[in-house]
């Protein structure tokens, strides 16, 4: 595809975007003791100072937010879920076999825990965010803030200080967890903020598999917002599976900073996947911090109608022989757009790294828009990094092919995308969780 001219335009900040902000206040903030509290303080500071982005700001150009009504956003009150939509079934369903290893239910105002006694009694904290803040506050000091800085924008300072629902989850030392860990956020409602933290903590030499799904129910002709921090410590020697997924409502704003730093010989197979929300902004980086670490990144994503998603990766190579890994897939219907834009930095002294990313896009509409933006940053001279980035309609080969044999039109073309994604749904390690997502595109293509 032909890349059309840079233009160089005057970007000026639209009238009374400085003044707009949220109604939230100090006396929101859930109190905290010791190293918490030190923490909300330095987001709260963050949060006054940071106003809301615009497109004045690179990393924020190819996303406008300044119809967020920041002014009507509200925080659930404690039992709100009680009035609200129940979590949908099929989200609850065991990863494997008849039970998980571990679930957590995350609802507007409440929390449902479960987790299995084998694993608590070798070791295990899987709870939500509160309780840890209860009772175990030392845990809490050696995870909060040490992926994702509160300083980082105005969002990560939100989550930093109002986080209100959350995951933490500790693996020690040594420990291999067969079972899948599991984790759902519900968002229903309407003009709710729903702020949430996930920390995680995988000990030298541990192992896990986790998945943690986020979702609600279309509210037509309203707003909600989610924003949310991922931080995960893969230290020496350890290794882990973390699925993400998101299938939030088309009237959910949803913004997130997330970040992981896997140490020395440390493993961490990342796999994300989003067909919901109105609009999306993601930062998400990769930290290979520790010499032979290793990280892969698998994404995939489904527009349709007016959707916005925008992920912006990093994958960092900070220590020698380091290997990094990104394969992301879209495929966008209707008006919607895409905006993926990645880089792979690799630091002074920081040999033998070996860095890959990708991203490729099927446009099945003539409206819709992929920006696809692969970069490098290479500070160091015996590396092998390579890029690339595609984007491009349905091929007319495979589809004449499948029309040759009586396939409808219809049904070739959602083969054919089946075919484009099944790569990626390949690394989703539960096959239910895979066939909910294959129906979700289904159903989009229908």
């Amino acid at each position: 595809m032909q890349e059309k001219p840079k233009v160089v335009v005057s970007r000026t900040r639209r009238t009374g975007s400085a003044a707009k902000d949220f109604n939230f206040v100090e006396s929101d903030i859930r109190a905290g003791k010791d190293a918490v509290a030190s923490y909300r303080a330095s987001a709260w500071s963050a949060f006054k100072k940071h106003s809301l982005p615009d497109t004045s700001l690179e990393v924020w150009r190819r996303t406008d937010i300044h119809n967020l009504p920041v002014d009507k956003f509200k925080f659930a009150e404690e039992g709100a879920f009680n009035d609200l939509p129940a979590v949908r079934d099929d989200l609850l369903k065991p990863l494997t076999g008849e039970h998980h290893g571990g679930q957590i239910v995350l609802t507007p105002g409440g929390v449902k825990i479960d987790l299995d006694n084998k694993l608590a009694e070798k070791g295990v904290i899987f709870t939500d965010l509160k309780t840890a803040e209860e009772k175990y506050p030392e845990l809490l000091a050696k995870m909060l803030g040490k992926t994702v800085n509160v300083e980082e924008g105005k969002f990560s300072a939100l989550v930093g200080a109002f986080a209100q629902n959350g995951v933490v989850l500790y693996i020690p030392k040594g420990l291999v967890v067969e079972e899948p860990l599991h984790s759902v956020l519900w968002g229903p409602g309407t003009d709710i903020a729903h702020v949430s933290h996930i920390l995680v903590l995988v000990d030298e030499g541990a192992s896990v598999t986790y998945v943690h799904e986020a979702a609600s129910p279309n509210e037509t002709g309203s707003n909600s917002m989610h924003a949310g921090i991922v931080e995960i410590q893969v230290m020496q020697n350890a290794s882990m599976k973390f699925v993400e997924l998101q299938s939030w409502g088309k009237h959910v704003w949803n913004f997130s900073h997330e970040r992981a730093r896997v140490e020395r010989s440390g493993n961490l197979d990342w796999i994300f996947g989003a067909i919901g929300s109105r609009i999306t902004k993601n930062f998400t980086e990769l930290d290979l911090a520790g010499e032979g670490a290793q990280g892969r990144m698998s994404g995939f994503y489904f527009t349709d109608g007016d959707q916005h998603l925008d992920h912006d990766t990093q994958q960092n190579h900070l220590a020698p022989h380091t290997t990094s890994d990104l394969l992301f897939k879209g495929a966008l219907k209707g008006k919607s757009r895409s905006v993926w834009q990645g880089m792979i930095y690799v630091a002074p002294g920081a040999q033998r790294t070996d860095g890959y990313q990708a991203n490729r896009n099927l446009v099945l509409s003539d409206l819709a828009r992929a920006d696809s933006i692969p970069g490098l940053e290479i500070l160091a001279d015996d590396v092998r990094c390579t890029h690339g980035a595609t984007v491009g309609k349905l091929e007319a080969e495979p589809l004449f092919y499948l029309k040759s044999r009586g396939i409808p039109q219809a049904e070739a073309e959602k083969i054919v995308v089946e075919g484009f994604f099944d790569p990626i749904f390949q690394r989703i390690p539960f096959e239910g969780v895979r066939e909910r997502f294959q129906q979700y595109i289904a159903d989009k293509m229908s």
